[in-house]
């Protein structure tokens, strides 16, 4: 049975850092955004089922809680899941781990619509899209 997170790891680097030693809050924007593409990858089937049907999701709003500093050389865990599933949108809510303890360093929920690329519009996640992504769901 596939598993309905997925977790990627990366190491902070120094590009990473901000003048205070630590991971700046923008970099972890492209931490989430790097979970969501494996996420994505590791469900091609989906991904394709999207392309096929002309629409992209579209992240529409973003919160993040930062919890605690990361800094250079640590090892961190991306953990992403499907927490909600709408008619119109959809959430994922992902974690940012330090490997080493286990320890979160930030989370951050994601609000999603697909957008119709043609017609430029949200559409409803209903069908065969919707039959996909719904098994998908991870209680929280």
């Amino acid at each position: 049975m596939e598993s309905r997170q997925t977790t990627v790891s990366l190491r902070v680097r120094g590009y990473h850092l901000d003048g205070y030693g630590h991971v700046n809050n923008a970099r972890y924007l492209e931490f989430l955004e790097e979970g969501r593409w494996a996420y994505f990858d590791e469900r091609s089937a989906l991904a394709d089922a999207v392309q096929r049907s002309g629409v992209a999701f579209v992240a529409v709003n973003l919160n993040i809680d930062y919890r605690r500093a990361a800094v250079a050389g640590e090892d961190l865990e991306v953990v992403t899941g499907l927490a909600e599933l709408g008619s119109r949108s959809a959430r994922m809510h992902q974690d940012i781990r330090r490997a080493r303890d286990g320890k979160l360093v930030a989370s951050a929920d994601v609000t999603f619509v697909l957008l119709d690329v043609h017609a430029n519009k949200a559409v409803a996640i209903e069908g065969a899209l919707r039959d996909a992504m719904a098994p998908l769901v991870v209680a929280q």
